[in-house]
C-alpha cells in the first residue's frame, strides 16, 4: 500500500545474466563466474532473500520497505551483483597520471607493489601496495590498473594517489604527486 501521490516501495530487484555468466548461492556467498574469472561476496542473507537460476539473481527485501535504509539496502546489494556481473563479463580498468614539476618521477611496477623512485628528490623509493587481482602497467606517464574487482581496482588507485601525498610543502606550489584521472570504470570493448 502506498501513501497517495507516492510511488509503491521497491521490496525486490534482479539482476540479469548475460550469456556465459553463470551465478551459484552457497549459504551466504554468492559466487559469479564468467569468462574473465571468479568473483566471491558474502550477502546479509537475514536482510535479503536471493535466489539464483540460470537467467538472472533475484533479490527480495526482508525488511519493512518503507524505511529509507530498506531500499538503500536493497539498492546497494543490486548495485554490488551488477558489478559483480560486469566485472566477470569486461573488467575494470583505472587510470592515473604523473606529475613531475621540480624532479623527474621513475615508476616501475615490481611484483605486487609500484615504485615511486626520486619523488621531489628523496633517496629513498615511494612503494604503494598492489592487492592481489589487480593488474598495473606504467606507459610514460600514466599509471594502469586492470582487474575484475571494482573495489580491488578502487582500492588500488587511491593507494597510490595517496602514496604521494605531500605534507611539508605547499601544495598549491608543489603539485608534484600522482593523481587519478579515471576512476574505476568498466573496460571498453
Amino acid at each position: 500500500m502506498s501513501i497517495k501521490g507516492e510511488a509503491p516501495a521497491k521490496t525486490s530487484a534482479s539482476v540479469p545474466l548475460p550469456k556465459g555468466v553463470t551465478a551459484k548461492l552457497g549459504g551466504r556467498e554468492l559466487t559469479v563466474k564468467g569468462p574473465k574469472g571468479t568473483l566471491t561476496r558474502v550477502l546479509p542473507v537475514d536482510a535479503l532473500g536471493l535466489k539464483v537460476d540460470a537467467t538472472q539473481i533475484e533479490m527480495t527485501l526482508r525488511l519493512p520497505p518503507r524505511r529509507k535504509q530498506s531500499k538503500a539496502l536493497l539498492n546497494t546489494w543490486e548495485a554490488h551483483c551488477k558489478n559483480m556481473v560486469v566485472g566477470v563479463t569486461k573488467g575494470f580498468e583505472a587510470r592515473l597520471k604523473s606529475v613531475a614539476a621540480h624532479f623527474p618521477m621513475k615508476l616501475q611496477v615490481k611484483g605486487d607493489h609500484l615504485l615511486i623512485e626520486n619523488f621531489l628528490g628523496e633517496k629513498f623509493p615511494r612503494t604503494a601496495a598492489i592487492p592481489p587481482g589487480v593488474q598495473a602497467t606504467v606507459d610514460g606517464e600514466f599509471v594502469k590498473l586492470e582487474g575484475i574487482d571494482i573495489e580491488r581496482v578502487g582500492i588500488a588507485a587511491a593507494t597510490i594517489e595517496r602514496t604521494t601525498h605531500i605534507r611539508e610543502y605547499d601544495p598549491r606550489v608543489f603539485q608534484d604527486g600522482i593523481y587519478i584521472v579515471d576512476k574505476a570504470h568498466p573496460v571498453e570493448a
